[in-house]
């Protein structure tokens, strides 16, 4: 018999909020966590893009002096992430069997401070310089290995680089592993540190971002009229996943069930979403099949929606080749209006929210939606939480990343 995954612990770090407390306040209240970038290398370079949705807490104020200096950003954020959920779940890592214990985490970018720190130091000061620590500080798999060295989890400390789907798809790894038996507790999220001048400005050379430098905090504005971009933004979010009867065992809060996921890949271009939605419709039906969700269950979608101008549309048009006229009736929330795209970290700090919006039975507000784009006629929350209703009700998050990859997660009310 499969096996049920629930969700028993939260992390997060954020633009919005240094943990899963603070940062869910703000979602429900409307906070942008946009703002300009303060450091002598926006002028250096002559950015066209001067500010972000960065952290509003630095990992070294929680990190030791000593685990900081051997870990590049990405992998700082992923661990203060992972602790905290850790905390929250309750778990001690002497009441299980650490064999049967994994990680599975994703990230879009890895340590891209210190690759292009190292060649930088490389060029200037010779290759004695070069610290010792650079080949595993920068690699993509840093943050799954520094939390599975943490917690001692020796089931398998998985990676998942699929850019801005990466942390959504790192979850439909975890939710196999504890259903096929693999492992009895998995911690799982993604962590992203990419706010760095090379970035930033590649990501404007191909017009991905607003460029609202005079106005940061209405930059991000999916689903409007005006957007112009998307708001690159910092930080890591981590679940801890476990099957129902270890939960049940010790006696855990189950906070929802992760009842679903699926993964696809548009086969189309680089960058551009199908733009029929075509994958994106298929993870979203595959992510329902996986626990027979019907689609008037689903009364709330976290959408992927990053405020660009091509970006929006094809996400609307898979969800209403789904959905059909039910889509009236689903609340959408679009959070990167807050906390700025993530994009390896993005799905998991989104599935936090669909979390607690089932468990809190409220969804957080989309902010900057003035004038909604007539083509894309949604029920959008916006001004004030969206209020969902009692019973047995399911929810989803999607994360949709350049390369064509497509990846859905389905949660149930527990």
């Amino acid at each position: 018999m499969t096996r049920k995954a629930v969700i028993t612990g939260l992390g997060a770090t954020s633009p919005i909020g240094g943990d899963v407390e603070t940062m869910w306040a703000n979602a429900l209240a409307g906070t942008s966590g946009a703002r300009p970038i303060e450091k002598d290398w926006v002028q250096e370079y002559d950015l066209p893009v001067t500010f972000a949705a960065q952290l509003t807490n630095d990992p070294k104020e929680v990190l030791s002096r000593v685990e900081a200096r051997r870990m590049d950003p990405t992998t700082q954020m992923g661990l203060v992430a992972a602790r905290e959920a850790w905390a929250h779940s309750g778990i001690s890592t002497d009441d299980i069997d650490t064999d049967r214990l994994a990680v599975a985490f994703g990230t879009g970018v890895g340590g891209v401070w210190t690759l292009l720190d190292s060649w930088d130091n490389l060029r200037e000061r010779g290759p004695r310089r070069v610290l010792p620590m650079t080949v595993p500080m920068l690699m993509p798999n840093g943050a799954a290995a520094a939390i599975s060295m943490d917690l001692s989890a020796r089931g398998g400390a998985m990676t998942t680089v699929s850019a801005c789907a990466s942390g959504t798809e790192a979850m439909d790894n975890a939710r196999r592993l504890i259903e096929t038996g693999q492992a009895d507790v998995v911690v799982t999220g993604g962590a992203e540190a990419a706010i760095h001048p090379l970035p930033i400005a590649g990501f404007a050379a191909m017009q991905a971002l607003s460029k609202r430098n005079d106005d940061p905090q209405a930059a991000s504005r999916p689903y409007d009229v005006d957007r112009d971009g998307f708001v690159l933004g910092e930080g890591a979010g981590a679940l801890v996943i476990e099957s129902e009867e270890h939960a049940r065992a010790r006696g855990a809060e189950i906070y929802a069930v992760l009842a679903g996921s699926a993964v696809t890949s548009d086969a189309y271009h680089i960058t551009a979403p199908e733009p029929e939605g075509l994958g994106a419709s298929r993870a979203l039906r595959a992510a329902m099949a996986s626990d027979d969700i019907e689609l008037t269950d689903v009364v709330h979608v976290n959408a992927h929606a990053t405020s660009t101008p091509v970006g929006d549309r094809p996400e609307y048009v898979a969800m209403k080749t789904v959905f059909g006229d039910h889509l009236d009736d689903i609340l959408v929330s679009a959070t990167k209006s807050q906390t700025g795209h993530l994009l390896g970290a993005s799905g998991a700090l989104e599935a936090i929210f669909t979390v607690l919006s089932l468990y809190h039975r409220k969804t957080p507000v989309t902010i900057n939606l003035d004038n909604p784009d007539p083509d894309i006629p949604m029920n959008v929350v916006h001004g004030k939480p969206g209020e969902l209703p009692s019973g047995d009700i399911a929810a989803l998050s999607n994360s949709f990343g350049f390369g064509g990859h497509n990846s859905v997660v389905a949660f149930r009310s527990y």
